[in-house]
């Protein structure tokens, strides 16, 4: 199977290190992804917005001849969802890491601080308790001196959307920070965060219990929650 993998903000395609020898080593062909804007600190960011990332994504797709699974982590999974809408009979699972599907209007985070261009990554004081557990101080340095400021127009754009199609690719929730069964009880609730989520027909949870972060807090973990939600993708193919 073609695992696309799609990080989240600040990071490149280096992040998922720990996480894709697992799955190589179970025989898939693995895609970690650097999306534009976020080759270096210098590399220009002006007039890259969410489309161009999702773009990205979808380009990748096309290039490949086989249906894929999609893996996206925080803000990636906005952007994976974008690429379900423009190629769902490509996609035969998408896999939110701490993440989950935008909706049609949504936008990712435009409340981070930005300069410029750039959404720079914050202080760890701007973050909740929640997003940091397990990140200890040796890999807030690690994670730190890696990252790459975020293109301000990937946090600051609206999610357009067009293919309802989109709601038969099944989907994989590995939740991090909070309980799956908090999600769940939200989209029985009707709460608006989880709308876009609870029009998925097909959804599994997988509770991995850590921060924001987990492929720096448990990438052993992690690269084995996502080979099982790949196997499930791969039934019926």
């Amino acid at each position: 199977m073609d695992i696309i993998l799609v990080p989240g903000f600040w990071l490149d395609a280096s992040s998922w290190a720990e996480v894709t020898p697992a799955l190589a080593a179970a025989g898939h062909q693995v895609h970690p992804l650097t999306l534009p804007g976020l080759e270096s600190v210098d590399a220009p960011r002006a007039g890259i917005g969410l489309r161009t990332h999702i773009d990205a994504v979808v380009a990748r797709i096309d290039a490949l001849d086989h249906v894929v699974v999609l893996v996206g982590h925080s803000g990636g999974g906005a952007i994976i969802h974008g690429a379900v809408d423009a190629r769902p009979d490509r996609v035969v699972r998408a896999i939110y890491v701490d993440s989950g599907p935008l909706g049609e209007g949504g936008v990712i985070n435009d409340e981070l601080p930005e300069d410029g261009d750039d959404v720079p990554l914050p202080p760890w004081e701007l973050f909740e308790d929640e997003d940091l557990t397990g990140l200890n101080e040796e890999l807030r340095a690690m994670f730190r001196a890696r990252a790459v400021p975020e293109p301000k127009g990937v946090a600051q754009d609206q999610q357009r959307l067009h293919n309802e199609a989109r709601f038969g690719v099944p989907a994989t929730v590995i939740a991090c920070e909070f309980p799956s069964a908090m999600l769940i009880e939200m989209i029985a609730a009707g709460h608006p965060y989880v709308a876009e989520l609870g029009r998925v027909r097909d959804v599994d949870y997988v509770d991995l219990p850590t921060g924001h972060w987990p492929q720096f807090t448990k990438p052993a973990e992690l690269g084995a929650a996502i080979l099982a939600a790949v196997d499930r993708g791969a039934v019926g193919r």
